[in-house]
């Protein structure tokens, strides 16, 4: 759970840098926000190990 905690966090973080990027056009916002996706997505493959391995530990 502390896991999706910080998925939360990162998404809340980079909030502001997707609208620098996406509505200014500001290249370094969009470099923080490629670098905020790859971290989400060793998040999210972390929390998709956890829930498989509890899955399979309670048969």
């Amino acid at each position: 759970m502390d896991k999706f905690k910080e998925v939360q966090d990162l998404i809340s973080s980079v909030e502001a840098d997707v609208t620098k990027f996406y509505d200014g056009g500001n290249a370094a916002a969009g470099t923080r926000v490629r670098k905020a996706m790859q971290d989400l997505k060793v998040l999210a493959q972390d929390i998709r190990a956890e829930v498989t391995e509890k899955k399979n530990s309670a048969k």
